[in-house]
């Protein structure tokens, strides 16, 4: 493939600098549903999202609660808690069902604390998108734990359904 079929260094160097942000760079007071649509839009939107197909809405986050994928609000506002379980349901929603992801929810959280768990999720999501962009090894080895192994191909998944996506956009809107 030549130079000319392939995303420009400018488009890669965007989608590698995909950040989710951490537990502590959460919102330190709850926030109100419009606000925890526009945080997480704020951050997804330019890598998941477009004007046609948002990343997140309100119906989608009431739908989630109503399933119990997520816990409710407390008093309508939604806490650090909630801001994770909607980053990686929003990312992991693009490969796989919302029953999938919930049982991915609960595996992790029998693993370990919520907190630690989202930060691997983050780290390990980035080094991905990062490793399939630069078309650099990320490497899932046979001493690597059931647990990380399956986070790894998690988000593996993810970043080549992302890099297919950016190609045949870059592909068609030249």
């Amino acid at each position: 493939m030549s130079n000319d079929r392939t995303l420009t260094n400018v488009e890669n160097k965007k989608t590698t600098n995909f950040h989710i942000p951490r537990w502590n760079e959460f919102p330190e007071i709850d926030i109100y549903l419009d606000q925890l649509v526009t945080y997480i839009e704020n951050y997804l939107n330019p890598y998941i999202g477009s004007e046609e197909t948002p990343v997140i809405t309100k119906t989608m986050i009431n739908n989630y609660v109503k399933q119990n994928v997520i816990p409710a609000p407390v008093k309508k506002k939604y806490s650090r808690e909630h801001i994770a379980y909607l980053f990686v349901i929003c990312t992991l929603k693009q490969v796989y069902s919302i029953s999938n992801i919930s049982k991915l929810i609960s595996f992790a959280g029998n693993v370990s604390n919520l907190v630690t768990s989202y930060d691997q999720f983050c780290l390990e999501l980035e080094n991905a998108v990062k490793s399939v962009f630069n078309n650099t090894e990320y490497e899932i080895t046979s001493s690597t734990s059931i647990e990380h192994k399956l986070l790894k191909s998690v988000v593996l998944s993810f970043a080549h359904k992302l890099y297919v996506e950016r190609t045949f956009s870059f592909e068609y809107n030249k």
